[in-house]
């Protein structure tokens, strides 16, 4: 998860995608997450999720 407070956005991207700025959210957390009023929530997330991430 990664989000800019500036533009009230918030973004999901998948696990393998790693963000130096963003938040690892586990699968059931990113499902259940709503933004704030007022925010724009994209998952950009692939349709088929990956059973393992190489996290080296």
């Amino acid at each position: 998860m990664t989000f800019v407070y500036a533009e009230r956005e918030v973004w999901l991207d998948d696990a393998s995608v790693s963000r130096p700025d963003g938040y690892p959210l586990c699968e059931i957390h990113a499902n259940r997450l709503s933004p704030p009023v007022g925010w724009t929530l994209t998952d950009r997330r692939s349709p088929v999720r990956t059973l393992f991430v190489d996290v080296a």
